[in-house]
């Protein structure tokens, strides 16, 4: 009786080693919105659409966190949520995340984050000696903004606009990036009469005073903005959709949401980041358990294949005979293979040889 006994709790312990195996080997996981919510069309919606159909595919637990507010004390406390109610992997989008990555993650070595678009610079004294448990990606937004840029001159646009949202890091490379394609392709195509508005609204959202500033570009001829920084596309929608103008989205393919509420066809094309691909890429290493945390990642070309990049154009650009996807193509190996190469430097303003650029300052 005594040797059955022992068996019996014998196997109850490998039974409770193996459940526990099981459980280290599939990981909760949870994703925090920042300021805006999983239908923003953007990064929020992006990175939960990424999460959960990962899950889905993988059999793992997800649930997302909306912070009760825009603040870094609430941020911080939908991380710690999520960690309470037993997520160990926690993804989050956005550089809003730096104060709460400072705060919370020194805390849990045990917990595994996630943060997309998160650079040195918004994790303070974390990036000197950056955790183990924490991988942060960033992205390469010239790059895409100059493909952004120079599918519009070769595409027939010759009066230009940048619209940024606020004038960070991210924003100002994605501008500077646009000017540096479009110059590039008016110098290819012998141009002399490309012109580029380029102000910053100063906030990510669109409101009145921003879609009149806009009105006012397109009443004198400009043809397409590229409307860079969260909602700050709408001013630049609205205002074109009353002349029949047209509207260049940002970090993701923005084409339905931009056609949708301002008319179809509006969108020339998106310069867009891989926030979908570094999620499931990074995941799939915590499955493998390859995963490697400590560094922030600048992510850009990786291959002659556009869709195989963490920057890249829309699939839903409107190609024409002018830029074909054959020309995409051609573009993305030459910048893959260093043939064509695009500053990141946002200290000073690039250096232009075919376009003539105004500079305008905040419009607030």
């Amino acid at each position: 009786m005594k040797k059955i006994l022992a068996l019996a709790l014998a196997l109850c312990m490998v039974f409770a080693i193996s459940a526990v195996s099981a459980s280290a080997e599939a990981p909760a996981v949870a994703m925090i919105t920042d300021y805006g919510d999983i239908t923003d069309q953007s990064f929020n919606q992006t990175t939960y659409e990424a999460c959960k159909a990962f899950a889905d595919a993988n059999g793992l637990t997800f649930q997302y966190y909306k912070p009760a507010s825009d603040s870094d004390e609430d941020r911080s406390s939908s991380m710690e949520k999520a960690i309470d109610d037993g997520y160990t992997v926690l993804i989050m989008p956005g550089y809003a995340f730096g104060k709460a990555i400072q705060n919370v993650v020194p805390e849990y070595d045990d917990i595994t984050f996630i943060a997309l678009d998160v650079s040195e610079g918004d994790i303070g004294d974390l990036a000197a000696d950056v955790p183990a448990n924490l991988y942060c990606a960033v992205y390469q937004e010239e790059l895409c903004g100059y493909m952004a840029g120079y599918a519009a001159v070769k595409l027939g646009y010759t009066k230009l606009g940048y619209l940024g949202g606020m004038a960070v890091p991210a924003v100002v490379r994605y501008g500077y990036g646009f000017v540096q394609g479009a110059d590039a392709a008016a110098a290819e195509l012998g141009l002399t009469d490309v012109e580029i508005k380029y102000v910053y609204g100063n906030q990510f959202y669109g409101d009145s005073d921003i879609t009149a500033y806009m009105d006012t570009w397109f009443a004198s001829g400009t043809q397409v903005v590229f409307a860079c920084g969260g909602g700050i596309f709408t001013s630049a929608g609205e205002a074109a959709s009353k002349v029949g103008a047209k509207v260049i989205g940002v970090d993701v393919d923005q084409a339905g949401t931009i056609d949708g509420l301002y008319g179809e066809g509006m969108t020339v094309t998106s310069a867009m980041k891989g926030l979908a691909a570094t999620v499931n890429a990074e995941l799939q290493a915590i499955l493998d358990g390859t995963f490697e945390g400590g560094k922030v990642d600048n992510l850009g070309l990786v291959s002659d294949v556009p869709a195989e990049n963490f920057v890249q154009i829309a699939p839903s650009t409107q190609f024409s005979d002018s830029f074909t996807e054959a020309d995409y193509e051609a573009l993305v190996a030459a910048m893959n293979a260093g043939d064509v190469t695009v500053s990141n430097d946002i200290t000073a303003e690039p250096a232009v040889s075919a376009v003539t650029v105004d500079y305008q300052g905040n419009i607030k």
